[in-house]
């Protein structure tokens, strides 16, 4: 078995980071006009395939090809999803059941970090690559088993009102394709991509460095830090899963106004946890707490929620697309523009590394800032049925 260096490990990373956010666009715009069950279940088999010959393959090339390859079929999950939410739930539920399913990100990233190690510590480290295999090949039967593609597909009517519904009386293939191209011209949609691409750069900003962060400039040990930075993982279930019940059942459907209070959370915790002098563990932890329940809610409201709302129903996986790929842009550039300002700073004191995070910082914290700020921009914005 060849041994990935630390850059091989870097470009590995950032092939699937890549193509995922492309890939988020297209498949996108794609899955506006296919069959749902089909397309959902024909990415979860394609992922799974990779991830089975990855263990067979331990080779940079090989890795660096799959994992891109990865990226992309993986791409074909989120915005087909919302276009099975739209097509089966109504304006007024639709936000409950987005929130449910906009958990599921951080459900499977505890489940993974949960299950891998112990298959890992059985069979080796091919097992990590062989079990997410065998769990994506059991979705998508499950998939095709119980999802289906629209209440139309089944016999049942259609979840838009009466009034929509009569109002929808062009050709589909031409409504699709006049529908995703007024997303290209609503300036709400962008805005919405411009806030949301700054909220995943606060995002990524302490998922990516808030570990070494907390060790350097709290003084806090790995392992301290690890399990700081972790709370953000448990309050971020707790927030993208009540976050739509909260708007639909105290806010009409509108999510203005819990969005915003989101972004207050998340601007106070990270300024806490950011600018708040040496580490006390206590006041660190309450920061990562509020943090991940905001981010959670931000996640939900600014990365799809609020853009699926103001879009037409056959134009809802490009409203996503759109999304998705401004979302993983920010993360993308996050990581760039944090690696060079953290190099740039970093000095070297008798063979021992000394880093100085002022600028960074504020780049995070800013970020976070800005996007609140871009949100309270799409209040108008009315709401599509």
């Amino acid at each position: 078995m060849s041994i990935l260096t630390e850059n091989e490990l870097g470009m590995i990373g950032a092939a699937l980071f890549f193509s995922y956010a492309i890939g988020k666009l297209i498949n996108g715009f794609i899955s506006d006009r296919v069959n749902i069950n089909r397309f959902i279940a024909t990415g979860l088999i394609l992922t799974a395939l990779v991830n089975l010959a990855m263990g067979a393959f331990p080779y940079f090339i090989v890795f660096l090809i799959l994992w891109g390859l990865n990226g992309w079929v993986q791409s074909m999950g989120a915005a087909p999803c919302v276009v099975s939410l739209t097509r089966w739930f109504s304006p007024e539920q639709r936000g409950t059941f987005y929130g449910i399913w906009s958990a599921s990100h951080n459900i499977g990233k505890a489940i993974t970090f949960s299950l891998l190690p112990f298959l890992i510590g059985i069979g080796g480290w091919q097992w990590g690559f062989w079990g997410a295999g065998i769990a994506g090949i059991l979705g998508a039967l499950m998939v095709v088993a119980f999802l289906h593609d629209s209440p139309e597909s089944k016999g049942l009517p259609s979840v838009v009102s009466k009034t929509a519904e009569q109002s929808n009386t062009e050709n589909s293939v031409q409504s699709v394709s006049a529908s995703q191209k007024s997303i290209l011209k609503n300036p709400y949609i962008w805005l919405l991509a411009l806030s949301s691409a700054l909220m995943y750069i606060s995002r990524y900003a302490i998922e990516s460095w808030g570990i070494f962060y907390a060790q350097v400039e709290k003084n806090y040990t790995n392992v301290e830090a690890g399990q700081i930075i972790g709370l953000t993982a448990i309050t971020g279930i707790v927030g993208t899963a009540i976050s739509g019940l909260i708007s639909d059942k105290f806010f009409r459907g509108s999510r203005n106004i819990p969005a915003l209070v989101a972004g207050i959370l998340n601007i106070i915790s990270l300024s806490v946890f950011l600018f708040y002098p040496n580490g006390n563990v206590w006041v660190d932890s309450a920061a990562m707490l509020i943090h991940g329940f905001a981010i959670g809610i931000l996640i939900t409201f600014l990365g799809g929620l609020m853009a699926v709302d103001i879009a037409p129903k056959q134009a809802t996986g490009a409203a996503m697309g759109l999304i998705g790929i401004a979302s993983y842009a920010g993360a993308g550039i996050q990581e760039l523009i944090s690696g060079f300002l953290i190099s740039d700073k970093k000095v070297m004191i008798d063979n021992i590394a000394t880093y100085d995070f002022s600028i960074a910082r504020y780049f995070w914290f800013g970020a976070a800032l800005l996007s609140a700020v871009i949100a309270l921009m799409v209040w108008n914005a009315k709401i599509r049925e």
